[in-house]
């Protein structure tokens, strides 16, 4: 416990019963964690193999893990399962399959794959339409309903429709033995919870847990946390409820409160200590988050100096204020040598980026803009992908549907859905399905001999892949597959063609570093869980990006732009009278501030060709006036400020003259 301070003490000690560890923004939860895990093992509570860490991203797995493997040494740390909701939730199913009514080897589908089936489902229908209708399935899933619950609590003819979509989609899901990412939640909760020797085994295994971010967790996820720990509660969650802002995409903070009422003798011990900003930062923070409800107020504090007050700036428009911002990020890196990766601008929507590029361009400073399609998610990099899992694993089911109709080769969906009632009935995997004559007799021609074709294609790349390296393997893939021809064709310009190649050679480079030894189950359920967030790093850049994607990040230098009524707080909530979660947003916004903090507006704005004035967010008025520094409030400070700024400006003129 050396280093830790008395509550994180406190936290890690308590190892009997459940508890709730309540962590304000930068004070050392991932320590703590870790420290936990250490204290676990190492005072023989609980061995290695026995103990599970549940995160929310793989990144912040792959970082946990690291870290454990610095804190115990040699193999005390073998068998520890550290690993996201999603991945626990596959590897559950892969031992449970048979009673979750799966076959070994089932496939996973990804949002493309579940809203191409949804397509095919609603002949006709709009894509938003298809996407609000995966919305509404997903948001059943995630509330841990079956379709048959779906319908039972259904309030409208919408919710009504939407549940009968789900049975019929959950029935294609069974007929081509699949589940998607919800499912990976939903299935394991169903079976502990109806299935009592189930819940036991799983409890054996896993004799204590541990949650990170408990606050974003679905209701499935609390189900399933609150059935891994049973009764008795061997348990530790991690979370604060003034960072939760993922409603929208099915996170309750009202799990937190559950736990107290689900666990009476649940320990609570707060994390107040900030090691990541100035004083003057967290308490325009505090002052900022005091005005929402608290079941557990916290008021985070820290060791650090006062520092800067926060500027805040009313800019004329979007445009002023990214020159603006631009401006200052280009002189505050030089007056303090900051590297560009100290500085991160955030703004409630993507959109509001486009002005801060054309900024950042003309002042030739290099930025990142998180957020963009990823890598992994670009179709073509997909297309690939499946054309690999299928190579590696025939009974992947979603990647031979794929696969199969990338390029497209005359396989409608009827003839697949064919296809997978007579496999389903055969009691084979879809690629094993193509392979039999007898099977495809009873398709239309068209199809049969498609699939013939395709299944002839699989096999001489199945033969390539046992001689050909990684690398050399996907791009001997792109070319026969007709892959590339496909794209060729798709494109209109060759400027388009070489993006989108280039993609693909991209992946065939990132092959090049592939370790071998990964059995045809590893490599597909690995591809299937891949995140963008996984691969590469932004560098020496400016970092831009949302609020929202800028949770768990720490920078010494941020701007925030855009608060304004209408943006953040979002128009939406306003209307709604949801204020508390958007107020929690820009909590997080301002606790990424290691050391300085800008805040700005705009006086007006460009909408539908014309002019329209705009007011500054309310949210700056529950600001304490001590800690800010607005325009004009104090000329001294102002005019100092820009004598500091024209003098920078007469150097580096009289530098480069020199030179």
């Amino acid at each position: 416990m050396h280093g830790l301070n008395p509550q994180q003490s406190a936290a890690v000690a308590h190892v009997e019963g459940p508890m709730l560890v309540l962590a304000g923004a930068g004070s050392g939860k991932t320590r703590v964690i870790v420290e936990k895990i250490a204290h676990l093992i190492q005072s023989g509570r609980h061995p290695a193999r026995r103990i599970a860490a549940i995160t929310f991203t793989n990144k912040a797995a792959k970082e946990m893990r690291e870290r454990v493997g610095k804190r115990i040494r040699g193999d005390g740390a073998d068998g520890l399962t550290i690993s996201t909701f999603h991945a626990l939730g596959l590897k559950m199913l892969q031992v449970e399959h048979a009673k979750a009514g799966l076959r070994r080897g089932f496939s996973i589908f990804d949002a493309d794959d579940s809203a191409a089936q949804l397509k095919d489902l609603l002949p006709g229908a709009k894509p938003d339409a298809v996407q609000a209708m995966q919305a509404l399935v997903s948001r059943a899933k995630n509330a841990g309903l079956s379709p048959e619950q779906a319908l039972e609590t259904a309030l409208s003819t919408r919710e009504r429709e939407a549940a009968a979509l789900y049975a019929k989609y959950q029935a294609r899901l069974a007929a081509f033995n699949a589940v998607d990412f919800d499912d990976l939640i939903r299935l394991p909760v169903q079976l502990m919870e109806n299935d009592a020797d189930v819940a036991l085994g799983w409890r054996e295994r896993i004799g204590y847990l541990l949650v990170d971010e408990c606050q974003d967790t679905n209701d499935a996820q609390y189900r399933l946390l609150r059935a891994l720990a049973g009764d008795k509660g061997h348990f530790t969650c991690v979370g604060d409820d003034d960072q939760s802002i993922y409603a929208w995409r099915g996170a309750n903070p009202e799990n937190l409160s559950q736990l107290a009422q689900d666990y009476p003798a649940l320990q609570v011990v707060k994390l107040e200590q900030n090691y990541r900003c100035s004083n003057r930062v967290l308490r325009a923070a505090n002052a900022l988050i005091a005005n929402n409800p608290h079941e557990h107020p916290k008021t985070l504090w820290s060791a650090q100096a006062d520092g800067e007050r926060i500027r805040v700036w009313e800019c004329r428009d979007g445009a002023h204020e990214a020159e603006k911002v631009a401006a200052e990020i280009q002189f505050t890196a030089q007056k303090h040598a900051a590297p560009w990766s100290d500085f991160c601008i955030l703004f409630r929507g993507n959109h509001q980026s486009r002005a801060l590029e054309k900024a950042l361009q003309l002042l030739r400073v290099p930025y990142h803009l998180s957020g963009g399609t990823a890598f992994l998610d670009r179709g073509e990099v997909k297309d690939a992908l499946a054309w690999l899992r299928l190579l590696a694993n025939p009974e992947d089911d979603a990647a031979f549907l794929r696969a199969v109709q990338s390029p497209a080769r005359g396989v409608g969906a009827t003839s697949l859905a064919k296809l997978a009632e007579l496999a389903a009935h055969a009691h084979l995997p879809l690629s094993r399905a193509a392979e039999s004559i007898g099977l495809l007799k009873q398709l239309p021609p068209r199809a049969s001999n498609a699939l013939g074709g395709f299944v002839d294609l699989v096999r001489g790349l199945r033969a390539d892949a046992a001689r050909l390296p990684p690398s050399e393997l996907v791009r001997t893939l792109n070319e026969r597959s007709g892959l590339l021809a496909a794209l060729r064709a798709q494109c209109k310009s060759e400027q388009l063609f070489a993006i989108r190649r280039g993609n693909l050679d991209e992946l065939a480079d990132w092959f090049d570093g592939a370790r071998g030894g990964a059995g045809p189950g590893e490599l597909a359920a690995s591809l299937a869980l891949l995140s963008h967030a996984d691969k590469g790093d932004a560098g020496n850049q400016v970092r831009l990006m949302s609020l929202h994607a800028a949770k768990g990040l720490e920078f010494r230098y941020v701007f925030i732009v855009g608060l304004e009524d209408g943006t953040l707080p979002h128009e939406a909530s306003l209307d709604e009278g949801r204020l508390d979660e958007e107020r929690r947003l820009l909590y997080v916004g301002i606790t990424r501030a290691k050391e300085q903090l800008w805040l700005s507006h705009s006086r007006e704005a460009q909408r539908w060709g014309s002019k329209l004035r705009l007011t500054p967010s309310r949210f700056l008025d529950e600001l304490p006036a001590a800690e800010l520094q607005r325009d004009g409030a104090d000329p001294e400070a102002d005019a100092a400020r820009r004598k500091e700024r024209a003098d920078a400006g007469f150097a580096a003129i009289r530098a480069m003259l020199d030179g």
